[in-house]
This record gives structure tokens, sequence and C-alpha cells, in this order.
């Protein structure tokens, strides 16, 4: 996969999917994609006819459920998503994960922490309910909106366009007039960012409304209508009008959330007197964002790198005093042809003495892949490594033996006893394995011990299964 920033020239090809997404989350859309993108750095691409995105919390990677198309396939992209990672050494994160999705993660990884931070949830509520107000729990806003009626008759509600630029620019500066929170960092961040995406009104995927008191501009909105929610990315008001915020909810929902069924007033960032309104108004449910951390089961099951023993072999921890005979194994070129993995350039730089041994350590420590030394009366003469843990009960194998103990069927034994150590110590479900086809002896050693499973153009493929 290859992911590019999210730019405003991408906003048609993203809306091709969130159009019809009934995710009901606000992160599903392309209004919070480009309000955010200075925080979150979104990056998207296409695959399995899905939208994938990837974004950056922190030094990590996250990335959004993916947003199938119309004959888009999920597991397929959340398959890209795993390998994506874990060919960059990197954990997959599946994060804003919406209520009806988590049970297909919950069933794909059998190792995952989960998370539903209170702070990230957006507010949703009945279309109905904000439209019209009808209810003894409503009757606080309707007394406010009765005020408001009463000294403002005539304010009315419409669209906003290009022509109501001026209007538009006035009514940022009676805002910032009066704004309560103008001390507060994160506020005033929120505040240029709402002002930068108003320039947008008038775009083919965004509602954007204003109420107006003759031809001055009172409260303005930006929305983006999602599968059956109309998600609210900008509200704000002039608080020297009394009553204004549930007048302008109830004007906004009726003339433009009539063919919706929800309406997504997004999430309180933290901010109490913003939890406070919006459970003022009643929501029909604090949507959950749940982040999904997979993990494999090296992180679960295995906190140092065992010894195995086999009938005439050892296997175990690579060790300082193994160094050379380790790089003579990596970096002998011409046994290692058919290893499939270019163990220098792999490095990225210069090859010094520790430098595979450095790796394997690293990877361990991360619990990426397990090196294990193949030993004779104590000496390496090879290794197996269990990698590519997929986070999916699946993880492959390697072995490769020094050219001096060819043929003597220890490249067999080591690959056996560390794929039945990852299945039956380390509860993996499945160990995978391949082979050029240009090398017998690796397909012959692969089939005395695995079933073959498949091959392309290039390998044969082989798997042993619990």
């Amino acid at each position: 996969m290859e992911f590019k920033p999210v730019t405003k020239q991408d906003a048609a090809k993203l809306r091709k999917y969130y159009k019809n997404c009934n995710y009901g989350l606000c992160e599903y859309s392309v209004g919070t994609k480009l309000m955010w993108r200075p925080k979150l750095h979104p990056a998207w691409t296409e695959t399995a006819g899905c939208l994938v995105v990837r974004n950056e919390d922190g030094d990590r990677w996250v990335f959004d459920y993916p947003v199938p198309g119309l004959e888009g396939d999920e597991d397929a992209a959340l398959t890209a998503i795993e390998s994506y990672c874990l060919e960059r050494g990197k954990l997959p994160v599946i994060s804003v994960v919406p209520e009806c999705k988590a049970a297909r993660l919950l069933a794909r990884y059998p190792y995952v922490r989960v998370s539903d931070i209170r702070t990230w949830r957006d507010y949703v509520y009945y279309r109905e309910d904000l439209q019209f107000f009808s209810g003894r729990r409503y009757s606080g806003q309707r007394n406010h909106i009765k005020k408001f009626r009463r000294q403002w008759p005539d304010a009315s509600i419409r669209t906003l366009t290009a022509a109501d630029a001026p209007a538009v620019e006035q009514f940022w500066q009676d805002y910032e007039a009066e704004f309560p929170k103008g001390e507060n960092a994160k506020a005033r961040n929120e505040l240029q960012l709402a002002k930068k995406m108003l320039k947008m009104a008038g775009k083919a995927w965004f509602t954007a409304g204003g109420m107006f008191d003759g031809n001055k501009l009172i409260a303005l909105s930006l929305a983006e209508k999602c599968g059956d929610t109309l998600i609210i990315h900008i509200e704000k008001a002039l608080y020297s009008y009394t009553g204004i915020y549930p007048a302008f909810v109830q004007a906004f929902a009726d003339a433009f959330g009539k063919d919706c069924q929800w309406l997504n007033r997004e999430d309180d960032a933290a901010d109490r007197g913003l939890r406070t309104s919006k459970l003022q108004y009643g929501p029909a449910k604090l949507a959950p964002k749940y982040c999904f951390e997979p993990q494999n089961e090296l992180l679960r099951h295995v906190e140092a790198i065992p010894v195995l023993q086999t009938e005439r072999l050892t296997l175990s921890a690579l060790t300082e005093a193994d160094i050379p005979a380790y790089n003579a194994l990596v970096l002998d070129t011409e046994r290692n042809r058919w290893w499939g993995y270019d163990d220098a350039a792999g490095l990225g730089g210069p090859v010094e003495a520790r430098s595979f041994f450095d790796v394997a350590q690293r990877d361990f420590s991360n619990r990426l892949a397990v090196n294990f030394a193949v030993r004779l009366d104590g000496k390496l003469i090879g290794e197996a490594v269990l990698y590519n843990f997929d986070c999916r009960g699946g993880a492959e194998l390697g072995c490769r033996i020094d050219r001096a103990y060819d043929g003597k069927g220890y490249g067999t034994e080591a690959f056996a006893a560390a794929a039945n150590w990852g299945l039956y110590q380390v509860h993996l479900s499945r160990v995978i394995a391949k082979c050029f086809h240009e090398n017998p002896a690796s397909y012959k050693m692969l089939s005395s011990c695995m079933r073959k499973s498949g091959e392309d153009q290039r390998f044969t493929y082989f798997e042993k299964l619990v």
C-alpha cells in the first residue's frame, strides 16, 4: 500500500466512500480529516475496494477501520494493514472503531488490548429530538427558544453561500469579541481551524447554514451527511443573543437534517462546559470509538528465548560468543541466495561486527521475532527464525544451516523443533513457510514436516496447523 496525505483535492475521492458510510462517527468524514490534519496528519490509500486511512498519534500509526465501497472486502483491507505494519516492524493499531465493527475485530485477534476513552465518544442524537424538542425533558430548551423568539421574532435560517463571505467575516469578529474561552489555547486553536474550514462552505459535500437577524449573521454551522448521519463539524453562535443555541440547533435540524436519522455533534474534547451542554440536549447515545491494539503470542507468552532440545541439536538464544560464527552464516551470500532476505541490505547502514546480533536482540526485545541459534555439540551451525507474527495466530518460520553441515537432516530437525514450540508452547494456531521453486533441498525439507498449501510464480508455500 502507498499512502498519500489527505488534501482538499482528495475530498471527492474520500467522499466516494464516506457518503454512504453508516459508521456514524465524525472521523469517517471529509470534514474531520481536513479540519484536524495539522494534528493527525491523515494519509489515505485504496485497497481491496476499501478506503484505508492512516493517522499519526505521537510516534505511532493508527488506522481507521476500512470503509468499503460497493464491492469492498473489509477483511482483505485489514490483512493489508497488518502486512503493511509487520513489514515495517510495527504492530497494527485500528482506532476509532465503530461499535458495529467491534465484534468482528474481537473475533479476528486472539490477543488484543481494547480501549474506549470517554472523551472520544461522539454525542449522537435522534434527528427528531433536535428538530422538535418534544417532551418534558426538553422543556428547558423550549423555554430558551421562546425567549429568543420574543426578542428576535424575525431571525431566520438559510444556506450560506459565497456571497455571504462578508457576513461570515463580521460574524467571526463579533464572536471573538465575546468569546468566553479566549485564554484557552486549545479552544483558540479549534476556533482558528473552524474559521479555515468555513471557507469551504459551498463545496458539494458540505452543508453550511446560518441564522440571520436581518443582515447580521448570528449563528453558523458546517455539516456533512455520511450515510444516515448528519455530522456537525462546526457550530458557533453569538452568546449575546439569549437562547440562540437551542433555537439554532432546532432550526438547523429542521432545515438540513430531514433525510437523516441521526445528528452527530461530535465529542466534547474533555471540555466540562461542552459536556454539560451536549448532555442537556439528550443524546440518544454516546457513540464509542474503540481502539484495538492487537498483540502477538510472543508478547503474551514468551519472557525469554527458551532452550529446545532435539535428538542431536540444541536451539537457544544467540550470545555474544556466537557473533563470529553468526556473521559468517549471515554473510555467506552463495549459501543464502535462496534465503529470501538480504540481511546486509536490511540493515540500512554499514555492516559492523555486532550488526546482525543487535538486530536479532532488538527484534526479540520488541517481540517481533525469535532467532534461535541451532547448535551441534555447543557450536552454532545455523539458525531458525520465527517471525512475521500476524496477530491472528500465525507466524512464519525460516531455517538455514551452515554449508559445512548440509545434507545431514539438521535443518529438518531444527525446523520441526521450532515449529512445534510455536504451536504448542507459544499457542500459535498456524506456522507457515515458503521456499523458492529453484530450491529443491528446501522443498524436500519442508515437505517432510509440513503440508503444502499453495504456490505462486516464485514460491511454494507450506503450513503446519495445531
